[in-house]
């Protein structure tokens, strides 16, 4: 049987982040949240998101999906509620034909059917926990899909990245208890879920990671791209604390996994269609 535990990558950079930021120290399995030295609030520990985000902000009935072929029952997409103020995303005319364009054919155009790393935020309601990791200079955060990670500087305010990357480039403040982070040069490659809600270069995402008690973080995400939304927008959701005994990441390398679905259809023999999802949403 496979040992449980961060995988051998996730760890090496994790214990590098140790070192140079000092954090706090605090057992993951603890529920209380003890303040640290500057009457902070202390997020160190495993978090996850539970709910349907990850498939659909704007929420909806439940609907079948490619993987209903194979799987069955097991394979549809669940129903939930919008996580959008307001209850719907403000595309532009041009952008939201755009996003009918990639719904059509969700199993082939989302990137985290590829396993490309998810960005932010939807790296944050991937379904699968993280664990932050808090100092005074810097917060680390280790995903457990696709082993990514990222770290926010409270340090550098201000400071913009050279070149974009698929979690960008993320500065922190502190605003009473809450710890706002400021998210620019993602990729534009990314979705912020299964259905097709796509962004441009231009995105530049806020987030607000608040405590709502030792076991409970309410996370806030504000995004804009003139490009693509005719205003800046807001999706709200809890995130929750893992306490058991067995709360620890685990290794979901993905990359392995997507190949099928990307390569597939290439194989000697293999069907060369691939299904859609035409009009489910």
């Amino acid at each position: 049987m496979k040992k449980k535990g961060f995988a051998p990558g996730m760890l090496g950079a994790l214990l590098l982040t140790l070192l140079a930021c000092a954090p706090t120290d605090q057992s993951e399995t603890t529920p209380a949240a003890a303040p640290v030295a500057d009457a902070r609030p202390d997020l160190n520990g495993l978090w996850q998101a539970v709910g349907t985000a990850h498939w659909n902000l704007e929420g909806g009935h439940a609907v079948k999906g490619p993987a209903t072929i194979v799987l069955g029952a097991l394979g549809g997409i669940p129903a939930g509620y919008s996580y959008v103020e307001g209850g719907e995303i403000p595309y532009t005319e041009e952008a939201g034909a755009r996003r009918d364009t990639y719904r059509a054919e969700w199993n082939q155009w989302d990137p985290a059917v590829k396993c490309f790393i998810p960005g932010i935020p939807r790296q944050t309601y991937m379904p699968l926990p993280f664990h932050i990791v808090q100092s005074d200079t810097k917060v680390f955060i280790a995903y457990e899909w696709g082993s990514n990670s990222r770290i926010i500087h409270l340090d550098r305010p201000g400071t913009r990245a050279d070149l974009p990357s698929w979690m960008g480039h993320s500065l922190g403040r502190w605003e009473g208890n809450t710890l706002v982070v400021e998210v620019t040069d993602q990729m534009p490659d990314t979705w912020l879920d299964a259905t097709g809600t796509w962004h441009g270069g231009e995105l530049k995402v806020t987030e607000r990671y608040t405590p709502m008690g030792p076991n409970h973080i309410s996370y806030e995400a504000t995004i804009e791209d003139s490009q693509v939304f005719t205003r800046p927008w807001k999706i709200k959701l809890p995130l929750y604390r893992r306490i058991g005994d067995d709360a620890r990441l685990l290794e979901y390398k993905c990359v392995p996994f997507g190949e099928d679905a990307m390569y597939g259809h290439l194989r000697k023999g293999a069907d060369r269609t691939r299904p859609t999802i035409k009009n489910l949403f």
